[in-house]
């Protein structure tokens, strides 16, 4: 009896760690990486911060089932200037009460050379408590990453995870998208990187399909479409497991982003922002009728 309750433990655990992927790749772009990743110039400003509405969609039902908020800083690390993101997730209605997320991601990326020096996720999912640390170092064109784990109770996870020369953290790879130069997109072409989580180094791939319009609440945004590829198991489908739409703007902020489930889908949209370095001018008012 005892070990089918841990192995309902660990099924309803696994379920929570993937809603909480999906949950942060659907955020899926938000600070600068090293230099062989970015493709453009940066383009936020100290104190943006951006939030974000999360739904589950079921057929034709779709239901709010969390929020989200990314805050950029200007800090040091380790003595050195530095950009700092923070992300901070909580589910909410339903969603909260079949499993509570309380999440904080940081990053800090060097201003000199736009290197990520050091990325850490603090969770606490349905009174589950884990630290991730990845401390990151370079050398020639490889990314070594030392990846620390551990619950309140012992260490889970202490090794070096080595990676081609564009490897991120989840928050980096938010921000890749966000580095794109517009004016040098060819249409299905595809940018390769990989994001290390937890024990893992898993390949990504962004591709670009052209502009599209977005509309939620009587607001249309004028977008890029991006498919993207996610090689990993908490993914039952790899090959274009998420879509995500990016403001046609110099802020390059994403609209929306949509991954599909084993059961429907979860979509999240832009909702509110301040201090972004440009004005928003993706978005357009539909006269209300």
């Amino acid at each position: 009896m005892k070990e089918k309750d841990n192995r309902r433990r660990a099924v309803r655990y696994r379920s929570k760690g993937t809603f909480c992927l999906i949950f942060l790749l659907f955020l899926s772009i938000t600070h600068v990486a090293r230099a062989q990743c970015l493709q453009g110039t940066t383009v936020f400003s100290a104190e943006e911060k951006v939030e974000f509405d999360v739904y589950f969609k079921w057929g034709l039902l779709m239901t709010k089932g969390g929020s989200a908020s990314i805050t950029i800083k200007e800090k040091t690390y380790e003595g050195m200037p530095c950009w700092n993101s923070e992300l901070l997730l909580w589910s909410t209605g339903m969603i909260d009460k079949v499993f509570s997320i309380r999440d904080t991601i940081e990053n800090y990326i060097g201003k000199a050379d736009q290197r990520l020096l050091f990325a850490t996720k603090r969770s606490d999912e349905g009174g589950y408590y884990q630290i991730d640390n990845l401390t990151y170092s370079y050398q020639g064109e490889a990314t070594h990453v030392h990846a620390f784990r551990r619950n309140r109770e012992r260490v889970k996870a202490d090794t070096v995870l080595v990676g081609g020369s564009c490897v991120l953290d989840i928050l980096g790879a938010l921000m890749y998208a966000r580095s794109f130069d517009w004016n040098k997109m060819e249409l299905s072409h595809r940018y390769q990187l990989q994001v290390a989580m937890g024990k893992t180094v898993i390949p990504i791939s962004y591709r670009y399909e052209g502009q599209q319009i977005v509309e939620k609440n009587n607001v249309k945004y004028r977008a890029r479409y991006f498919i993207i590829d996610i090689f990993d198991d908490a993914f039952t489908q790899s090959k274009e497991a998420m879509e995500i739409w990016i403001g046609d703007d110099a802020n390059h902020l994403p609209v929306k982003v949509r991954a599909k489930l084993k059961l429907g889908a979860m979509e999240a949209y832009y909702s509110s922002s301040a201090n972004l370095r440009y004005p928003l001018d993706c978005r357009v008012e539909i006269p209300k009728k």
